[in-house]
């Protein structure tokens, strides 16, 4: 058997595996929680049941497994773009943004709806802020793109702040806190159909530009003489992620260590950066976040933060990859 055909059956059967086991866990999910759904009221019909599965469950599954492979396929552009294998959504401040954006929609606008959007706005802002940064730079590369992340990241810190001291330390500083730490509770079926269509739309364009992503990890006079728009592209590639995970983020609040540790692993079992890896890195994302999840809400009485998972499976996991590189086999 050829080299070529042996890799494209190895990626195969791992987006294979990673694809049934991502059904599994998103149909396990509809059936866990406080109160207990059965297959069979749901087939006679029990009105309870139904409610219960289309308000919570059934939204959870969603944003879990489209929410993770969003973040997964995000976390390997970026990583790409940078050329940073520890490049996450902070590096260009949209988690900080979302995080100050959320917090001001808790303060000064009411609903779970104008938090979304108020979380959403502050995630492009500081996006576009940091973009705006670099462009007023003589040298404009990945380096000052994320040198301007690092500031914009600490103004909406110092913002966040602000808005904290000012909070109703019962009420909503505790909101705030707990939208943080990041869970999928709370999430409806019915409001989530636009922030669905736009992951959607960005996951088409990521994946169509697929090729100028990869020729985006090489210097940029590389680049330019393989007839690439360095710059256009690199700005049309970081905007259109930067929307799918704010998307994701303003609905889940903030998710650590998914969008660091999707790709990783995918790359650990394809050992390329072919499309099957970004693939993989969305359905590992996917994987991961339904699984936290399902921990958040089932292990005890009272349901956790989904970050909690997440970082008790990425921290392990980055130390473990960590000792392999220092000692290799």
């Amino acid at each position: 058997m050829k080299p070529s055909m042996a890799y494209r059956n190895k990626n195969t059967l791992f987006l294979t595996a990673g694809i049934f086991f991502l059904l599994l866990l998103s149909i396990t999910s509809l059936f866990i929680g406080k109160y207990p759904l059965t297959l069979t009221g749901l087939l006679s019909g029990d009105s309870l049941q139904w409610r219960v599965f289309l308000t919570l469950r059934a939204s959870r599954a969603v944003i879990g497994a489209v929410g993770g492979f969003v973040l997964g396929v995000t976390g390997f552009v970026y990583q790409t773009v940078f050329k940073n294998p520890l490049a996450s959504p902070d590096i260009i401040g949209v988690s900080s943004g979302a995080s100050a954006g959320a917090a001001f929609g808790i303060l000064f606008l009411s609903g779970s709806m104008a938090v979304t959007a108020s979380a959403f706005a502050g995630a492009v802002c500081a996006v576009i802020l940091a973009l705006t940064l670099s462009s007023l730079s003589s040298v404009r590369d990945g380096r000052s793109i994320v040198l301007a992340g690092i500031a914009v990241h600490s103004l909406s810190q110092t913002a966040l702040v602000c808005l904290k001291l000012t909070a109703d330390p019962e009420k909503q500083l505790a909101s705030i806190e707990y939208w943080i730490m990041g869970s999928l509770s709370g999430i409806s079926l019915y409001s989530i159909g636009g922030n669905i269509l736009l992951c959607l739309i960005c996951l088409a364009v990521l994946f169509l530009l697929y090729r100028q992503i990869i020729l985006l990890s090489l210097d940029d006079s590389e680049g330019f003489l393989l007839g690439v728009n360095v710059h256009r592209i690199r700005l049309i590639v970081l905007l259109t992620a930067t929307l799918a995970t704010s998307s994701v983020i303003s609905m889940t609040g903030l998710i650590s260590f998914l969008s660091l540790l999707a790709p990783h692993a995918a790359r650990l079992l394809i050992k390329n950066n072919r499309p099957s890896a970004m693939l993989l890195s969305g359905i590992a994302g996917g994987c991961l976040l339904t699984l936290g999840d399902i921990f958040a809400r089932s292990l005890t009485s009272t349901e956790f933060p989904v970050s909690i998972f997440t970082s008790l499976i990425g921290a392990p996991f980055l130390i473990s990859l960590s000792l392999r590189r220092r000692h290799p086999e």
